[in-house]
């Protein structure tokens, strides 16, 4: 059965994407098959991917507003291992609309979804940083969501913002949510915040929290110049070697 999983953070610079698309290459490497969805009017997932953002034939914002299928619009990325719906800046008009849409706006990637989710193991969603339609429809169409953290003050207030969306989302249009993970990213033992950090989101997240750490290394920030995952750039560098232990912890934790 398909899991859809948002990569989730209304704070931006915490790793969101970097996570859903290292991630991604993890899972396709362990034998998952895996859809990328970039919501993100950014791009930087696409980009990430290998995928000129500028040079799009379809993206997510032709699923978003009913203009294209999903087989029309999704791409194979065989030098990452996965396949994607792109998305660019573009993505900002489909936020506009579907502000002006008074029925169903919510549901517009659930239903775009559908028609393809059965063909993979997991969905990914790289959300933007802020809490917008684009997040709500990725929050309604997820089975759960995965939270990149860094450990620091600000970091936290975000997160329990995040945590009240969350709920809100639970009690209106998506009752099934879960939390998947919280996911400690550019970790460094070294740094004394990091530690008391750390220990406040074990202390109060528990089992939420993931076991997984993703530290702080060069090749995951050189990764994404060259077009790939770091698992496919440098992959025995630390970082990419974390990105296949957290993928490994949530295929255990979720029987992916």
């Amino acid at each position: 059965m398909t899991k859809i999983i948002a990569v989730t953070n209304q704070k931006g610079g915490v790793g969101k994407t970097t996570t859903a698309v290292n991630l991604a290459a993890s899972l396709a490497a362990l034998d998952r098959r895996v859809l990328l969805v970039d919501l993100d009017p950014q791009g930087h997932a696409t980009m990430g991917s290998g995928i000129d953002k500028y040079e799009l034939d379809g993206s997510v914002l032709d699923l978003l507003l009913g203009e294209k299928t999903a087989p029309a619009v999704i791409l194979d990325c065989p030098a990452a291992g996965y396949a994607l719906v792109p998305g660019n800046g573009d993505l900002t008009a489909a936020e506009v609309e579907l502000l002006d849409r008074q029925e169903g706006r919510e549901r517009c990637l659930v239903d775009a979804l559908e028609a393809v989710a059965g063909e993979y193991d997991v969905v990914l969603i790289d959300c933007p940083p802020s809490l917008n339609m684009l997040t709500v429809n990725a929050l309604t169409a997820a089975d759960g969501v995965l939270i990149p953290l860094q450990c620091e003050f600000y970091a936290l207030e975000g997160l329990s913002a995040l945590l009240d969306t969350v709920e809100q989302i639970k009690d209106s249009v998506n009752s099934s949510l879960a939390i998947y993970g919280i996911l400690r990213t550019m970790f460094d033992s070294r740094n004394s915040l990091t530690r008391d950090v750390s220990k406040q989101l074990r202390d109060y997240f528990g089992e939420a929290l993931l076991k997984t750490t993703i530290p702080r290394n060069v090749r995951v920030a050189e990764a994404p110049s060259h077009g790939l995952p770091v698992t496919k750039y440098a992959r025995f560098s630390r970082g990419s070697q974390a990105h296949r232990v957290l993928a490994k912890e949530l295929i255990r934790r979720l029987s992916l």
